[in-house]
């Protein structure tokens, strides 16, 4: 199992990125999936779940109208769309297998992207 984030960076309060996460080595079509970040100094939070095929979505209330998560199960690809950023959205960002809910449980993470917004 490979769970390989992109598309972090630098982005000043107010701007959007766009994260990806290629998964691989499973069938990812068959698995729940999450965003998870953790900011400095600070444990790890869970921010949103998309169901296997996609259609149910789940959004920890601080990102609900900002965030967006979707998953292409054709391209083994799952996605976060972050607009409205602010400077809590800066952290190192996860996507993650879920093994069982609840509570929430992961098997498998990425190596994580960092998202810094700055002013």
């Amino acid at each position: 199992v490979q769970l390989v984030e992109s598309g972090g960076g630098l982005v000043q309060p107010g701007g959007s990125l766009r994260l990806s996460c290629a998964a691989s080595g499973f069938t990812f079509s068959s698995y729940e999936m999450s965003w998870v970040r953790q900011a400095p100094g600070k444990g790890l939070e869970w921010v949103s779940d998309i169901s296997s095929g996609g259609g149910s979505t789940y959004y920890t209330d601080s990102v609900k109208g900002r965030f967006t998560i979707s998953r292409d199960n054709a391209k083994n690809t799952l996605y976060l769309q972050m607009n409205s950023l602010d400077h809590e959205g800066t952290a190192l960002y996860y996507c993650a297998r879920v093994l069982y809910w609840p509570p929430p449980t992961w098997d498998y993470w990425g190596q994580g992207t960092q998202v810094t917004v700055y002013s």
